[in-house]
């Protein structure tokens, strides 16, 4: 379940509506947000940001960790997403800022933020940009923990390719736009390079002043069903080239019911946690 490049729509009304009633439906960001906001030290924290935060739902998980004192500060571009986030989130602790993530540091004072995380999205930014950000508003001893999907990393944990019993639902569109459609992957899709293996993240972190202290690739484990409501954001809605949503949609349906809804299916991560060494480092 490698989400896919989707940098432009979050903005609009719809896909932020789609994407916050899949997550609200289906565990897979929930279970990745509560994933990098136990692995940040939240517990004594003063003032966490939520980066590229979307809809909350990496807020709700931080919000569960960090002290009552806290501030929580979700920073995203997306104004739409925010706004279904504001309507569902109405913990005292958390703020709001509208911002594109490689600006973040016009939004905060140097040194003054304890950890900044980031769920399912840096890939989507200009990194060395954003690093370089967050290197500069965080505290000697703050953290950064993101993840980067797996197909962005080119990472595959055991239990995604033990899981597969068949063809992906993805591979299963394919085919069907390819039998109904005469459709041909764009030459960007095949054969395309890792966009941010570690060895790029870390050289990039390491020129923004940050030391990478953990990596892991972990499995995201769902079913067919998920997937499928996870390609029905229209965000997500494969595959690409000149097909309206609708047709997306009905390529999807034909597809799915090529499966069994409750197969298995796995998603792989790298997880990445750095931090800003003290200042006697």
């Amino acid at each position: 379940m490698a989400p896919q490049d989707a940098i432009l729509g979050w903005d609009e009304d719809t896909n932020a509506e789609a994407y916050f009633a899949f997550t609200q439906a289906h565990p897979m960001y929930d279970a990745t947000s509560r994933d990098l906001a136990r692995r940040a030290p939240l517990a004594n924290a003063s003032l966490v940001v939520d980066l590229c935060g979307g809809a909350g739902a990496t807020a709700r998980a931080i919000l569960d960790l960090i002290p009552s004192r806290a501030r929580l500060i979700s920073v995203d571009n997306a104004a739409a997403m925010q706004r279904v986030g504001r309507r569902a989130l109405t913990d005292g602790r958390l703020t709001w800022i509208t911002a594109p993530s490689e600006r973040l540091a016009d939004h905060f004072h140097a040194s003054s933020v304890d950890a900044v995380v980031c769920n399912s999205a840096v890939w989507k930014t200009d990194t060395s940009a954003v690093f370089a950000a967050v290197s500069q508003i965080l505290r000697p001893g703050g953290h950064f923990v993101f993840n980067i999907g797996g197909g962005f990393a080119g990472v595959r944990h055991p239990d995604e390719l033990s899981a597969r019993s068949g063809p992906s639902l993805n591979a299963l569109i394919r085919q069907v736009a390819a039998d109904a459609h005469g459709y041909t992957p764009s030459p960007k899709e095949a054969g395309r390079p890792p966009k941010l293996p570690l060895a790029t993240v870390t050289k990039q972190l390491t020129a923004a002043g940050l030391k990478v202290v953990d990596t892991e690739v972990t499995a995201q484990h769902g079913t067919m069903a998920e997937k499928r409501a996870w390609l029905a954001v229209p965000l997500f809605s494969q595959p690409e080239g000149d097909f309206t949503y609708a047709q997306r949609m009905q390529i999807l349906d034909t597809a799915y019911a090529m499966t069994a809804p409750d197969a298995p299916t796995v998603t792989s991560w790298l997880v990445v946690v750095a931090r800003r060494p003290d200042a006697a480092a």
